[in-house]
């Protein structure tokens, strides 16, 4: 009969289930996904973490603008992309929808926060992380992100880009080292919140307002990521119009209002739906947390080599979003006149809801 043995580094796992073993809780129960096909990639995480990420999932997939995104919920999207944030070196986030065109600046409040609650957390696993937005919007950006290093929401600046389309290969060339998709300087780009390019080539806020001149081509940046093997995309939004929904445009122009028009035709690798897309921001941080301080997972992070992180926990924790954090953010967005997206209000509110008690309610119920 055959054999296995492991040496450090390199760990077997059989799909035969061996019954006569003792399992405790579902804390050590490992789940495998699949998190890539192109290289083929899996992580493993233990069943409890995952249900406590697919919970996040279920509690942000509601619908308070009565939009009908129910439709476009795809179930353990948000377990798979943050299972693959968590094998990535290097992130790259995306956010800015200029939804305002008549007002200055045009952004919306709903993306920065979320994007924010990303970064900080990225920042705390270590993981290299910058931002990328339109470069009309780039003093804008430095400001808030200034002032959210103050707050004490990031622990130092995150590193702003624009990004122009110059020539054929402008994408390639700011993706990888010198062009080469042998190098990529980033392993996952995540767009919340971001305008995406629709089926004609324009952008479109809810509205059906063609917002293009307003936009930077972003959206180059996650068409390129797919022909880089090991380069993953997420996309997080709560309308259809925003970068990386392009997986569930079936269902936005069948369900939401004007999407047949406005929907983004650029595809993520995982796309996650939220009520509000701050929301899907928060939740990936808070499932990042999850999975970071989930020994399976953490075992399998470090292919059984040395010692657990766990001795980092507190500053993970510190990391997390909160009501308190937050409000001052939403506070600094509203002084730099940076309005709510569905009424243009420089009110305590994002999409047309207050911040109390919708988003600290939701906040609170995340962590």
């Amino acid at each position: 009969p055959l054999a296995f043995t492991h040496s450090p580094g390199c760990m077997f796992i059989t799909d035969l289930k061996n019954d006569n073993i003792m399992v405790r809780s579902s804390r050590e129960v490992p789940q495998v996904h699949c998190i890539s096909q192109d290289p083929l990639h899996y992580s493993i995480v233990s069943a409890e973490a995952a249900q406590k990420i697919k919970t996040l999932e279920t509690l942000i997939g509601i619908d308070p603008g009565d939009r009908g995104i129910i439709h476009l919920l795809r179930q353990d999207e948000l377990l798979k992309a943050c299972l693959s944030i968590s094998h990535a070196r290097s992130v790259l986030i995306t956010t800015g929808f200029p939804t305002h065109f008549a007002y200055e600046p045009p952004e919306e409040n709903d993306g920065p926060p979320g994007a924010l609650a990303i970064a900080a957390m990225l920042q705390a696993l270590e993981k290299e992380v910058a931002i990328v937005t339109d470069q009309r919007a780039m003093n804008l950006n430095k400001k808030i992100i200034e002032e959210a290093v103050q707050l004490g929401i990031l622990k130092r600046p995150v590193p702003l880009l624009s990004y122009q389309r110059e020539s054929a290969d402008s994408a390639l060339m700011f993706l990888c080292e010198n062009g080469n998709p042998g190098r990529p300087r980033f392993d996952h780009l995540i767009a919340i919140e971001r305008a995406g390019m629709a089926a004609d080539g324009n952008y479109y806020n809810a509205r059906k307002i063609n917002i293009k001149h307003l936009v930077d081509p972003i959206d180059e940046l996650f068409l390129a990521g797919q022909t880089i093997p090991g380069v993953t995309t997420t996309g997080v939004g709560d309308g259809g119009n925003e970068l990386g929904m392009g997986k569930v445009k079936d269902a936005v122009k069948k369900h939401i209002k004007n999407g047949d028009v406005i929907a983004c035709d650029v595809e993520a690798d995982f796309t996650i739906v939220a009520g509000v897309s701050n929301w899907g921001g928060y939740a990936i941080a808070c499932a990042l947390y999850i999975l970071s301080t989930c020994e399976v997972h953490d075992r399998y992070l470090r292919k059984a080599v040395g010692f657990p992180q766990l001795s980092k926990k507190m500053v993970w924790l510190s990391a997390l979003p909160s009501v308190t954090k937050e409000e001052k953010l939403l506070k600094t967005l509203v002084q730099h006149g940076v309005r709510s997206g569905k009424t243009a209000s420089l009110e305590m509110e994002v999409d047309g809801l207050p911040f109390y008690n919708t988003h600290s309610l939701m906040i609170e119920k995340l962590l």
